[in-house]
């Protein structure tokens, strides 16, 4: 089925459903305690340079997913508010890796070391595989809002060359990218109306899309395509923070260049759900989606 036939059989269910009101979750139902020191593995030098690997039962080699938060670049999360989710995609099978990285507020973040930090933490599956039974041949990465950004992002750095800013050599290769209620196009997320991370994305670039034009080309998924790995967008319909017709658009466009992208809209989900494993949307709609993709990749 094409994206855009996809598209519009998820449309038709959801506007035929019965309407009810709903009451979303939101940031504070995600302040979780933080990390312990003693459960983090660096992956550099840099205090904020670290991640917590999660290790299913069972005989591996297990498949990794690759994790990144959101809080709109600048720090408004960190690894913590996805403690849960990963609990759940572990307990299912899959070996998870949460990586803490710099923010555009960070000392050293921003342009170019947050997607350094993104880089690097991707490519250390490689080092993480030498000691526990990781497969590093499939490995997906997976981001929540501007998290979804940079795990997007990090699955197409196989196509930059030497000259570009954002060029680390030989990076891992990737099984696929999920988005969760994600941002994929920067300069979309730029125009949109209502936009709650406000400026957030200018202090991750420096500045707007028409003084660095070269410079959103080079870090926004949706000026790189093909991504060349397949996607996964999970994205709820209520969510206030990106638009889901950014999602749709995207999608097609990402089709047309060749990628393989599979979309679902959740009616009953805002922007939290998706990383919400307790929640009647994720357990009804959500993870069922979640877990049947990667399943499918991980076999690939």
């Amino acid at each position: 089925m094409s994206i855009r036939l996809l598209v519009a059989a998820v449309l038709a269910a959801v506007l035929l459903a019965p309407t009810a009101e709903a009451q979303f979750l939101g940031p504070a139902d995600f302040d979780f305690p933080e990390i312990e020191e003693s459960e983090r593995i660096p992956y550099g030098e840099d205090p904020l340079q670290w991640g917590v690997l999660r290790i299913p039962d069972g005989e591996g080699p297990h498949p990794v997913v690759v994790m990144m938060h959101g809080g709109c670049w600048v720090g408004l999360h960190r690894p913590r508010n996805v403690e849960p989710l990963m609990d759940a995609l572990t307990e299912r099978g899959w070996a998870t890796w949460s990586i803490s990285h710099r923010q555009a507020v960070d000392e050293g973040g921003g342009w170019t070391g947050t997607f350094e930090d993104v880089g690097l933490g991707v490519d250390f599956v490689r080092d993480l595989a030498e000691f526990f039974d990781l497969d590093p041949s499939r490995v997906v990465t997976m981001g929540h809002s501007a998290g979804a950004h940079l795990a997007l992002w990090a699955a197409g750095r196989r196509g930059y060359t030497p000259e570009d800013e954002l060029f680390m050599a030989d990076p891992l290769p990737l099984a696929g990218a999920v988005s969760l209620g994600g941002i994929a196009d920067l300069r979309a997320h730029v125009a949109q109306e209502v936009n709650p991370c406000g400026e957030a994305v200018f202090q991750l670039m420096d500045e707007r899309p028409e003084q660095l034009p070269a410079r959103y080309a080079e870090a926004s998924p949706a000026e790189r395509l093909p991504l060349g790995v397949p996607q996964l967008f999970l994205h709820g319909r209520q969510d206030y923070v990106i638009p889901w017709e950014q999602i749709t658009d995207y999608a097609e466009t990402a089709t047309a260049s060749g990628d393989e992208v599979q979309v679902h809209f959740f009616e009953e989900a805002s922007h939290f759900e998706v990383i919400a494993p307790t929640s009647e949307a994720w357990q009804n709609e959500i993870g069922p989606a979640l877990m049947a993709w990667l399943e499918s990749v991980g076999e690939n």
